[in-house]
């Protein structure tokens, strides 16, 4: 299908939810794109048309959450321009970046840490409170990064059996804290991975506040920029208020769509960023990345932008799979999770052959499928391809 339908990137982010929610497809797709006007420079965002049909070579990546849409110009041609200048340290940018981030979580400059990525600041978290008896309390299905580094620094691992559809049981998590001698790290994907769901912030709230003994929280806020539930809160808020037993992360991976560029950061007390700092190569974080970082930040109206168009893909998504009577999650991130009606690797292998890539095995999850949400052309695609198979009683 080629499609020229063009709307202004101001018009969309006009847009609320509930009005996309009460789009067809065929209205969703004559708003889904936008030529973005920024410092006088245009350009059109990509287009499933006969040139870029998806093929063996290049196609629709859907298994990596990454953000489709890529980063603002501001944020591509602040990392061009420190390409010039890469030969060196990014000494007096870090600061900056770090001094951004700090007035953005209304932290002190002290209480912010850069990493290269979330996954060294999940690594260098459980290596800054890695004891002899600490286990690693963790819900049953969530991002894998936790327990991967939990078994290098051979921790316990306790896994707490989830509720129905996956949802994170807190009171299970709870006991597991409780019903143990030694120290405990708790790490919390919020919203979570690969389920897409969140829990709200008062399902916490007096836990965190009881301030366990020998206990501290890790929350992975990764996808928290997609989040529309209004019960979703940050968990920054108990490091504003003074809580010395919450590590946050963060990352520039998702909205900021700078997955390769390598750029997370931990927000925390002074103490505890001082004491992760010494498991952390901070100063060889990527000098590209610091300066797109930067640039990114600032770009705040292109980050409201990919989260609308985010908010369109998902819901083109969403019919499809109401449509053809597959049970899914409600997502607040840049992907789903949906039951598979035959066996997941056959799913996979089917999309892999009109080229879609979806999303691997999550165990214990064998017959869900997590599946990124890409462009809404490249979402009414895939949803032209589901529909198909289903035509032909192949899934």
């Amino acid at each position: 299908m080629v499609c020229n339908l063009n709307i202004s990137r101001r018009k969309l982010l006009t847009f609320s939810s509930a009005a996309i929610a009460g789009l067809s497809v065929n209205q969703l797709l004559s708003k889904a794109y936008a030529q973005q006007v920024q410092n006088s420079t245009s350009f059109s965002l990509p287009m499933l048309d006969k040139a870029v049909v998806p093929d063996a070579t290049h196609p629709i990546r859907l298994n990596f959450n990454e953000n489709a849409l890529g980063m603002s110009s501001l944020a591509k041609q602040a990392a061009i321009d420190a390409v010039w200048k890469a030969n060196r340290y990014a000494k007096a940018e870090m600061p900056l970046l770090n001094k951004a981030l700090a007035q953005y979580h209304q932290v002190s400059d002290t209480q912010i840490l850069l990493t290269a990525g979330s996954s060294e600041g999940i690594r260098s978290t459980i290596s800054a409170f890695v004891k002899p008896d600490a286990q690693l309390v963790i819900p049953e299905l969530t991002y894998s990064d936790g327990e991967h580094f939990a078994k290098i620094f051979h921790l316990k691992i306790t896994k707490v059996p989830c509720l129905t559809d996956w949802k994170i049981d807190i009171n299970g998590l709870r006991k597991a804290v409780e019903n143990y001698q030694g120290f405990s790290i708790v790490y919390l994907v919020n919203p979570n991975n690969p389920t897409s769901a969140v829990f709200g912030i008062n399902e916490i709230e007096s836990w965190i506040k009881s301030k366990p003994k020998n206990t501290i929280f890790i929350f992975d806020e990764a996808y928290a920029e997609f989040v529309n539930d209004p019960a979703f809160e940050s968990a920054d808020k108990f490091i504003t208020q003074g809580y010395d037993n919450i590590v946050l992360l963060k990352t520039f991976s998702k909205i900021h769509a700078m997955a390769g560029l390598r750029v997370g950061y931990i927000v925390s007390t002074e103490e505890n960023t001082k004491n992760i700092a010494q498991y952390v190569a901070g100063e060889k974080l990527n000098y590209c990345g610091v300066c797109a970082a930067l640039s990114s930040l600032k770009d705040t109206q292109y980050l409201a932008y990919c989260k609308k168009v985010i908010d369109v893909s998902r819901e083109i998504m969403e019919k499809v799979l109401s449509e053809l009577g597959f049970h899914y999650l409600k997502s607040e991130t840049n992907f789903m999770f949906h039951k598979t009606s035959i066996a997941l690797n056959d799913y996979r292998e089917l999309m892999k052959e009109k080229f879609i890539l979806v999303g691997r095995d999550f165990s214990p999850a064998t017959d869900w499928c997590r599946i990124s949400l890409g462009t809404p052309e490249e979402m009414l695609y895939v949803a032209k391809v589901m529909r198909e198979l289903r035509q032909k009683s192949m899934i």
